[in-house]
């Protein structure tokens, strides 16, 4: 068997190497430069790249002794402690590496959090000040400098009671993280439960530029401690409305309709600043995630969880950054522990769950694992039925999806803002097991009740230009659609195609060129191009698209077999 290292490994690897003979070795070096060192650091920071920890810190333990030369080794051997949340041995560490000549990022955040947990407000701002004087790692993409630091100050001095300090430290935050301001002002105003907590909450939930939706929670959440059970009531309703999506609403709406008001405030309260501190490093965890930097999103959510280990609902976030990091075992096992939240979470955390083990064993192993949860559920609403038929549907099981769709029809309000929807993907499930009658209706009711459905009049018009029917209204369709996406490959895939049909090929050529820009890897708009391009003479032009077609992996037997013909063939343009 041949294995295979990273080529940047190999370079490490050889500068660890050079480093070696090169060192002048006194008694001291002997020690820190040993092959045995260099060796459990080298698999330790591979193993640490590659999102194993617990081999990384297998490794660089035996590779300690290197704390003392070796920055890299301390950023390493920290990160790994607390992504194995060993934050007692991180406290530790940091406490032993800690030096008041050098600025060290790591060290100085988490020795600060470790004294302000401790009531140490002298010692956690002396900290956090040397924050505010580092010069940051790209990794860190600028995102701390004069932020996280004046930020935590503005928490000490919260905790001190010291109101004007803390909207001082607070005001030194640069408006580029305007945002996060505008989290962190919301969270400062119920702290020291000004008139304006409610208000601000109000302004950050319906700001137009961003969708503050998940601070909904945190309004009701203050709303309950405060014992008003009429205004949470009224925000629940609206936010449901408007974000009918979003789990932590959804969940916190069953809390308060079962009368568990408790454990809407158990999750977070704003009168423990840890709490607070806790919801940036989230925040600090998700722009990572969307960054796909999974390992340091692990990172700042495993320390938000420290500092509020209540908030169980922000493990979604690691079961959905291992999954990605494709630590398929320990995403089902995060996803299986916030079951116990609600059953929202239980119910969400299942579908995950069958999604890893369609990955994992097969999806006739995971419909019947999810199907078994949902016969589990102590009450069916139309969302169960339609997100059960969603993951039939999306398995290629077209007639479960149908029989499922159908009942959350039953149990859905016809002015539901996802009643539409619903008919649409019943349409598209119908289409697939060929039963036409039945999907054009669900289609056309669809588009009836929103008629600004882009890929809807896409699905439907290209239905009827496979069928050579309705092709002038097709066109209509399909241009409307494009008027609402106009980047979108597909739909101008289809206003081409309606045009080929129409033997407006000059048209057709023009848009179904901008497909293929848009979606180069597409095999059936490749193979549309090559069509339209030997109905305007471009013969030799039309065989190297069809043939760029055969070669792409989505290329079906099908359209191999049709494009095979008009390689050696070509198209009878009589026709």
């Amino acid at each position: 068997m041949k294995y295979f290292i990273n080529k940047k490994y190999l370079i490490i690897f050889f500068i660890f190497s050079l480093f070696l003979s090169t060192a002048s070795f006194g008694k001291d070096n002997i020690v820190k430069y040993s092959a045995h060192n260099i060796s459990n650091y080298f698999l330790g920071i591979v193993s640490s790249s590659q999102n194993y920890p617990d081999k990384a810190y297998k490794y660089l333990e035996k590779a300690k002794s290197l704390k003392n030369r070796h920055t890299n080794f301390n950023i390493q051997y920290l990160q790994t402690l607390i992504l194995l949340e060993k934050f007692k041995e991180a406290f530790a560490f940091s406490k032993e590496i800690w030096k008041e000549e050098e600025l060290f990022f790591e060290v100085d955040l988490l020795l600060g959090l470790e004294s302000f947990l401790d009531k140490d407000y002298a010692n956690a701002k002396k900290y956090f000040e040397r924050l505010n004087n580092l010069n940051i790692e790209p990794e860190y993409n600028d995102i701390f400098r004069s932020f996280l630091g004046n930020f935590l100050i503005a928490s000490v001095k919260a905790a001190e009671n010291n109101k004007e300090d803390s909207l001082k430290y607070f005001n030194k935050i640069p408006t580029r993280y305007k945002n996060i301001k505008k989290i962190q002002n919301s969270l400062l105003q119920c702290y020291f439960d000004t008139p304006e907590v409610e208000s601000s909450f109000a302004k950050l939930t319906s700001d137009e530029e961003y969708n503050f939706s998940r601070y909904n929670f945190f309004l009701i959440n203050y709303l309950v401690h405060k014992n008003k059970k009429t205004e949470a009531k009224k925000i629940i309703e609206k936010s449901r409305k408007k974000y009918d999506s979003n789990l932590l609403i959804k969940q916190t709406e069953d809390f308060f309709i079962k009368g568990q008001v408790n454990k809407i405030k158990s999750l977070f309260n704003c009168q423990k600043l840890e709490d607070s501190i806790a919801e940036i490093f989230y925040i600090l965890a998700n722009l990572y995630s969307s960054d796909r930097n999974y390992r340091l999103s692990n990172y700042y959510a495993k320390i938000s969880l420290f500092l509020n280990n209540k908030f169980t609902p922000n493990k979604a976030l690691l079961a959905e950054n291992f999954y990605y990091q494709n630590k398929l075992e320990l995403s089902k096992k995060t996803y299986s522990s916030i079951k116990s939240i609600g059953p929202i979470y239980s119910w969400y955390a299942s579908k995950n769950i069958s999604l890893i083990l369609s990955d994992t064993v097969g999806t006739k192993h995971s419909i019947s694992k999810l199907k078994k949860a949902f016969d589990s559920l102590a009450e069916n609403n139309f969302e169960h039925y339609y997100e059960l038929a969603n993951f039939y549907k999306d398995h290629g099981y077209y007639e479960d999806s149908i029989k499922y769709y159908t009942k959350a029809l039953e149990k859905i309000k016809k002015d539901h803002n996802l009643f539409h929807k619903v008919l649409d993907r019943r349409g598209t499930s119908y289409e697939r097991i060929g039963d036409w009658k039945n999907a054009e209706k669900d289609l056309k009711e669809s588009l009836k009740m929103k008629p600004d459905q882009a890929h809807v009049l896409n699905y439907l018009a290209y239905s009827w230009i496979e069928k050579r029917i309705n092709i002038e209204e097709s066109l209509e369709m399909l241009e409307q659609a494009v008027k609402l996406r106009e980047n979108d490959g597909y739909i101008i895939d289809s206003l081409g195609w309606a045009h080929y049909i129409n033997k407006n090929y000059t048209d057709a050529e023009k848009f179904l060129q901008r497909a293929v820009e848009l979606k180069p890897s597409d095999p059936i708009i490749n193979d549309h191009y090559g069509d339209t391009l030997w109905m305007v003479n471009k013969n030799i032009q039309a065989r190297y698209f069809w043939k760029y077609a055969l070669s792409l992996d989505d290329a079906d037997e099908e359209l191999i077999k049709n494009i095979n013909k008009k390689l050696i063939f070509g198209i009878n343009k009589n026709l």
